[in-house]
């Protein structure tokens, strides 16, 4: 039992202190000088999904292939970047994660 909780938490704390320096390149100083949603949207072009946020905001999710690995016989197997942009009621970015964004 020790060894699976201590194998869990290696994993989180591996998966969560995973980032992608090209994103963090752009997605923070956005969020820092609070970028709109016209900004991103004429930067970025038209998001993958839109859904409102329960705290009044809206919440903006762009799919993007980042890298990949090679397979067996040839070809590579794309990694599928999901990137979650959270703007509060003013239209300006308050926060943003993403996943499957390896460099």
């Amino acid at each position: 039992m020790g060894r699976a909780a201590a194998l869990l938490g290696l994993l989180l704390l591996t998966t969560a202190c995973s980032s992608n320096p090209y994103l963090e390149q752009t997605l923070k100083p956005a969020a820092q000088r609070h970028e709109t949603k016209e900004w991103f949207q004429k930067e970025w072009g038209e998001p993958g999904g839109k859904s409102s946020c329960m705290r009044g905001g809206e919440l903006w999710t762009y799919y993007r292939i980042a890298g990949g690995t090679r397979r067996f016989l040839g070809g590579i197997n794309p990694n599928d970047c999901e990137i979650k942009l959270y703007f509060d009621k003013k239209g300006q970015l308050d926060d943003y994660s993403y996943s499957g964004c390896s460099p």
